[in-house]
């Protein structure tokens, strides 16, 4: 599976984005899709996660209650909505697909295809 990874920009804080995670290939429903972010000079953390089975969904609790991530299959995308953004949100967004058991979902070495990395800027 490739993914390409859409949607960032430069928003004010509390202002909303939608990243996109477009996914080419078979088989895409299969796969747990997460979302990761890299910070200006910081280490890539795990943002939130959504599995293939059920669709359960996680999120990292510094942004719970504020991003929601979804999926549509029959569009083999997933999807980031970001509100009430916080200028600590700004990063490099990437989202990555794989099959990780549940223990391991949260390690970025888990993900066997990533997408490109798309720019959120907050500014406060």
């Amino acid at each position: 599976v490739q993914l390409q990874a859409s949607g960032g920009g430069l928003v004010q804080a509390g202002g909303s984005l939608r990243l996109s995670c477009a996914a080419s290939g078979q088989s895409f429903a299969s796969y747990t899709v997460a979302w990761f972010r890299q910070p200006p000079g910081k280490e890539r953390e795990s943002v939130s996660i959504i599995r293939a089975s059920g669709g359960r969904t996680y999120y990292r609790d510094s942004v719970k209650g504020r991003f929601t991530i979804s999926r549509d299959n029959a569009k083999n995308t997933v999807y980031l909505q970001m509100n009430n953004l916080k200028p600590e949100d700004t990063a490099v967004y990437y989202c990555a697909a794989g099959r990780p058991i549940q223990s391991a979902m949260w390690d970025d070495g888990m993900y066997r295809a990533w997408g490109q990395g798309t720019l959120v800027t907050v500014s406060s």
